[in-house]
């Protein structure tokens, strides 16, 4: 199963964060900040970001977390090439990149080889968000959108797509709900 929503604007912080990259006192501002069961640093949530929730069973796959990360971002790169965007991924660093601008981040969590959580495609949002934190602890990489590279994109036209492209990579049947 793969679920697709955009959240209300949110700071999520991984199990093993530190509050260290956020560049904020989250009990002066009023802004929602939580602490979720998946892997990675703080991130920004918003609308106009598709964030995709996949539900795995990685024993019908590949029992590997590595495996896994790099399916998620191989499913980011060709929804990119559909769109004629080259994106690319950064030794070391996990997520989606184009022009040097990190497009899409990826956390998660698998218990029982089930997956949890997933990746965030920043379509269009409102990026100013980002300024308030060290994105997935990586300071020296700008945040960016599809937008800035395809104008008239939309996250609706990205979420009819997501699918079909999800379906291909990990060898599933798609079926709308």
């Amino acid at each position: 199963m793969l679920l697709l929503l955009e959240h209300p604007a949110v700071y999520t912080l991984g199990t093993g964060s530190t509050t260290d990259f956020l560049r904020f006192d989250p009990a002066l501002e009023k802004v929602e900040v939580h602490r979720i069961e998946r892997g990675g640093e703080v991130t920004y949530h918003c609308p106009d970001q598709l964030v995709g929730y996949p539900i795995l069973n990685l024993r019908r796959h590949e029992m590997d977390l590595h495996w896994y990360l790099r399916q998620l971002e191989e499913v980011i790169l060709r929804l990119l090439a559909r769109y004629g965007l080259r994106g690319g991924r950064i030794a070391g660093l996990t997520g989606v990149w184009v022009d040097g601008c990190k497009v899409a981040a990826i956390g998660i969590k698998v218990k029982r080889w089930i997956t949890m959580h997933g990746f965030a495609i920043n379509v269009c949002p409102d990026l100013a968000g980002f300024q308030k934190i060290v994105p997935c602890g990586i300071g020296d990489r700008p945040v960016g959108s599809l937008a800035q590279f395809l104008p008239e994109i939309t996250t609706e036209q990205v979420r009819k797509d997501l699918p079909e492209v999800f379906a291909e990579v990990f060898g599933l049947e798609v079926i709308l709900l």
